[in-house]
């Protein structure tokens, strides 16, 4: 018996051309810090969800719910890295209006 199919990868964000282009490096900070906020929402979805709770029956134990939190961590790290859900992009663009504003 197989699992469930894997999900497909998130769709990618497609950005006017106004926003594409170079991203100068003081933006790379708040770049880095909106890619972060996201991957902590992610996690904390991921959490909500159902990821990593231990089952009732052959469970990994107490080492399984002391790591869970990793796990989640990790794969929220690799959806943002992957485009995420759009988050980070919104939140870029809000800081660097009020950077600039």
């Amino acid at each position: 018996m197989t699992g469930p199919a894997p999900l497909p990868p998130p769709a990618a964000v497609t950005l006017p051309p106004s926003r594409r282009g170079p991203v100068p490096d003081g933006d790379a900070a708040l770049r880095d810090a909106a890619r972060k906020l996201e991957t902590s929402f992610l996690a904390e979805m991921l959490k909500s969800a159902g990821l990593g709770e231990t089952r009732d029956t052959f469970g990994g134990g107490a080492g399984e719910e002391q790591f869970a939190s990793f796990l989640r961590q990790a794969q929220a790290e690799e959806m943002a890295k992957a485009g995420g859900i759009g988050l980070s992009e919104a939140l870029f663009h809000a800081l660097k209006e009020r950077h600039d504003g």
